[in-house]
């Protein structure tokens, strides 16, 4: 069981913005993605999402094509914090949260839907905003509220099958503490059995919380694997023209990138 793109490609008019790409993401795992802009993250984040379509290849959610997937089985299993969500009204916090459970009502909102609402606000640090409206909220406020939604929907385990989550940009609009915050939930709901892909730009976060890393550029996959594997000075410098230090730090779960100045790009 996996959620996996298989042979898939993107193109926007002539020219081809993703692929031909191999990926899986397995239950129990995050993966982070990452690479310089441009490289094609979000787009594959997209395809992977079902929002894009692919010109080739297919996506499959625990072996069938995602496209055969009912939407609201597809949305008990798939969840997606885009880098932004818009909303106009002025839905309370709480009633955001509450937004993610939608797939599971066939009744009246009930006690477990507010129960899992609650529980996705404080894996935020969000519970103290319940109350306020969602546009008086700031862009960092409005990110962690979006991803209670996501986690709202995304709470329940499955009788079969597994529940994936995509984050785009999930940490861009937060302070220190709340990116670390975000991604801690992620690793919790990896640890729980279900399957994290998160684009990130930080390589330092992606290697601490990932357990594999992609690193895109040009829409293609260069490498794949532990952040320690993949992290050397020399693909940092190839992919993201920057020379870097790559060192083992005491007490880190992986290695820690120290910039030292840009370096010019190579093919």
């Amino acid at each position: 069981m996996s959620l996996e793109v298989r042979g898939i490609e993107v193109w926007r008019g002539r020219g081809r913005t993703l692929g031909p790409m191999d990926l899986m993401l397995q239950p129990g795992e995050v993966l982070a993605v990452v690479g310089p802009n441009g490289a094609g993250k979000s787009t594959l984040l997209s395809a992977m999402s079902g929002e894009l379509r692919c010109s080739t290849g297919e996506v499959l959610l625990d072996g069938t094509p995602l496209l055969h997937w009912k939407p609201r089985e597809r949305a008990m299993r798939l969840g997606v914090l885009p880098q932004e969500s818009s909303l106009g009204f002025g839905f309370t916090a709480l009633e955001v949260a509450l937004l993610g459970r939608s797939p599971h009502a066939s009744r009246a909102e009930g006690s477990a839907d507010l129960a899992a609402a609650v529980a996705a606000l404080d894996a935020t640090d969000t519970r103290h905003l319940a109350s306020r409206s969602y546009l008086t909220l700031s862009g960092g406020e409005r990110q962690r509220v979006q991803l209670s939604r996501v986690l709202a929907q995304l709470s329940e385990p499955l009788a079969s099958g597994h529940r994936y989550l995509l984050l785009d940009e999930p940490t861009a609009s937060l302070d220190l503490a709340h990116q670390h915050l975000v991604l801690e939930a992620a690793a919790r709901f990896a640890l729980a059995g279900g399957a994290v892909l998160a684009v990130l730009h930080d390589l330092n976060l992606a290697a601490r919380y990932a357990h594999r890393m992609a690193v895109l550029a040009e829409g293609r996959v260069v490498e794949l694997g532990t952040p320690a594997q993949v992290l050397s000075p020399e693909l940092v410098a190839r992919v993201f023209g920057l020379r870097v230090q790559v060192v083992e730090w005491p007490g880190s779960p992986g290695p820690l990138v120290i910039p030292e100045g840009r370096a010019p790009l190579t093919p």
